[in-house]
């Protein structure tokens, strides 16, 4: 089953569970189905659940948090992330506030899905990961759709935590498969810990060389740079998926293979304030004692994204950039 026909079931589960369940977007309603077909079919199933709203996402979001405010369930469709940045204030200032600023907690459970990322030549406006700019904010969480993770599963937790939350979705996952029966193509193996974290491995977690951190986006790229370092360097590495990104819970993906002589976290978004260079701060401070370099961070450059495909290949993460750090980590 492809990702995004995944992120469909859970929606339909969703909408067939709780009645007072609703979902709210640009373009979502039959026969368009969203920008990406991931709401198709639900709007015949559910009507008048199924929302298709006017081009305001700030409207949107202010709409969907009085919904949850008042004790609906609501889920968001941003039809590009980018577009993320007209909701900030409905995000920031009413609702992720809105669970403790009443005197007592204030269950609300709102879900904002985007998608994010570049690799499909949409340009500057349509291809961003604006993750960084909510890492922090308190009341709000943060979680990434990945091939590892069921997203039925982590909706359902997203939903019973009954907070703002913003899932991501990267774009170029849509049309690839999800990884199941923990079988994560050739090679490799995977299991998801109790605290949501999937850990990906050829031979056993802990005969690693290298633990490689990545967001549910980066995670089939990730996947690659380790199988060609396995075939070619014989470079061992664990990849660590995260499903929440914030609040950060580093102990979660504890504990880290006493072998591994260096941590790589890579992430697809420019550097500065990023869950990347905290998740690298906190695991330094840790464990730098025993690791041979200071955990490595990789991060997309520091330029817009084009639309021409060869010029957005170099502003992204790639694959090669990847199994570049963990070479030169190692190696030096």
């Amino acid at each position: 089953m492809r990702v995004a026909e995944s992120i469909n079931l859970a929606l339909h589960n969703v909408l067939a569970e709780d009645p007072r369940a609703y979902i709210v977007g640009e373009d979502i309603g039959d026969p368009y189905g969203g920008a990406f077909k991931v709401t198709k079919g639900l709007s015949t199933r559910y009507p008048g659940r199924v929302l298709s709203s006017p081009l305001s996402e700030s409207g949107i979001v202010g709409f969907a948090s009085g919904l949850a405010l008042a004790g609906d369930t609501a889920i968001v469709e941003i039809m590009f992330g980018d577009f993320l940045a007209l909701a900030f204030d409905q995000i920031v200032n009413f609702a992720s506030k809105s669970v403790s600023m009443y005197g007592r907690h204030q269950p609300m459970p709102l879900v904002v899905r985007c998608p994010v990322g570049g690799g499909r030549g949409y340009g500057p406006t349509h291809s961003q990961n604006l993750q960084k700019h909510f890492i922090g904010v308190p009341g709000l969480s943060l979680y990434e759709i990945s091939p590892f993770h069921d997203p039925r599963t982590l909706l359902a937790e997203i939903i019973d935590r009954a907070e703002p939350a913003i899932l991501f979705e990267d774009k170029v996952l849509y049309t690839r498969q999800m990884f199941e029966d923990g079988a994560a193509g050739e090679f490799f193996s995977y299991q998801v810990d109790p605290g949501g974290v999937a850990r990906v491995f050829a031979d056993a977690p802990e005969a690693c060389d290298c633990v490689l951190i990545v967001p549910g986006g980066l995670a089939h790229r990730a996947l690659a740079a380790a199988r060609t370092l396995l075939l070619e360097d014989e470079i061992a590495c664990l990849l660590l998926v995260p499903s929440r990104l914030y609040p950060l819970d580093v102990e979660a993906m504890s504990p880290l293979p006493a072998g591994a002589r260096a941590i790589c976290v890579a992430e697809d978004g420019t550097a500065g304030g990023t869950w990347g260079q905290q998740v690298a701060y906190d695991l330094q401070t840790r464990l730098g004692h025993r690791l041979s370099v200071p955990v490595t961070l990789v991060n997309a450059a520091d330029r817009v994204i084009p639309a021409a495909p060869h010029l957005e290949e170099r502003v992204m993460v790639s694959e090669g950039s990847i199994r570049a750090a963990v070479k030169r980590a190692l190696r030096d």
